[in-house]
């Protein structure tokens, strides 16, 4: 499955909390204190929190939800392996 294809899935109305929630992610990975594990959880429950006020809570909202917030992580996880893949690779895959 690619980017193409999550995208495909996801409600075309929430591209932008994709794009907030990279951004969220990529901030929250710059935050010292946040641990880097949390950072999917954080990014999950603000996809699903903006999804749930803008379509209410339903299953469709959950599902669209969590599509939003994967989407973000797969995407930033193509981009840096791309860079790593460029680089020769490294131990800090992901």
């Amino acid at each position: 499955m690619t980017i193409e294809d999550i995208g495909q899935l996801v409600d075309p109305k929430l591209l932008i909390v994709v794009a907030a929630c990279w951004a969220l992610g990529y901030v929250l990975k710059q935050t010292p204190r946040v641990p880097n594990w949390s950072v999917v959880y954080l990014v999950s429950v603000f996809a699903l929190s903006v999804v749930y006020w803008m379509f209410g809570l339903t299953a469709e909202a959950t599902v669209q939800g969590i599509l939003c917030g994967a989407a973000a992580v797969y995407g930033h996880q193509l981009v840096k392996q791309a860079g790593n893949a460029s680089d020769g690779g490294s131990k800090d895959a992901l």
